[in-house]
């Protein structure tokens, strides 16, 4: 595994727990909006960490834990993910997948071996933006299997998308949730400008309002049951 960034203690990754959030390095998508630019675009740059390390702090550590959750960069291009993941069971902790979405192979073998208990994926934009917003040319039709995936699938689980102005529309989050019809959650992501984003453009993109994204969600719920705000 290529594990470079370890938080030891996060209350807001695993929805209802405490967890620790293992990053991993490397994404086959450089969204622009992404904050994590240097485990995307350069992650020799940052140091490697050991999983003897982070299973040393999870045995120590797990009775305080309710689970860890694993993100990025992308989790599913690391070959070795489920081997690893099944070791943290073992340990008694639940496993959260952040995705893009992106491996949908890889999803359906860790739905298939019962490894993870909570899943969220990242929908960037309409699928006529999709590579744009996501930075390079994406197999939609991966996205879409995942999707349909998950739709049907008991696993907690939501669909999430970070709200841009200037890139995305009301109407763009409509589609979305069209798209995502059926799903049982979805995740509104208030957008925050930071040095650390891939593209340095959107520094000067100001937030839609707390009330403007809950109108949106309002809309939304024709198509999602439950439809939420997160960062506000």
């Amino acid at each position: 595994m290529d594990i470079r960034g370890l938080q030891k203690i996060s209350l807001i990754d695993f929805p209802g727990g405490i967890c620790s959030t293992i990053f991993v390095g490397g994404c086959n998508l450089t969204c622009r909006f992404c904050y994590n630019k240097d485990l995307v675009l350069n992650p020799e740059a940052l140091p490697l960490i050991s999983t003897g390390e982070v299973f040393n702090f999870l045995k120590v550590k797990a009775s305080l834990l309710d689970g860890i959750c694993i993100s990025g960069g992308e989790p599913t291009l690391q070959e070795d993910l489920p081997d690893f993941l099944v070791e943290i069971k073992k340990l008694g902790l639940k496993v959260k997948l952040d995705t893009n979405g992106t491996k949908p192979e890889v999803i359906c073998k860790l739905l298939e071996e019962n490894i993870l208990d909570y899943i969220a994926v990242d929908i960037k934009g309409p699928l006529p933006k999709y590579s744009f917003i996501a930075g390079n040319n994406v197999n939609l039709s991966k996205v879409q299997e995942t999707i349909t995936l998950l739709k049907d699938n008991p696993l907690q689980q939501e669909f999430r998308t970070t709200v841009i102005p200037g890139l995305l529309k009301e109407e763009d989050i409509f589609s979305i949730a069209e798209e995502i019809a059926g799903c049982r959650r979805y995740v509104l992501q208030q957008f925050h400008p930071k040095q650390t984003m891939i593209d340095p453009e959107l520094l000067s993109f100001k937030p839609f309002s707390r009330e403007k994204v809950a109108e949106i969600a309002c809309s939304c719920r024709e198509y999602v049951e439950k439809v939420q705000l997160r960062g506000f």
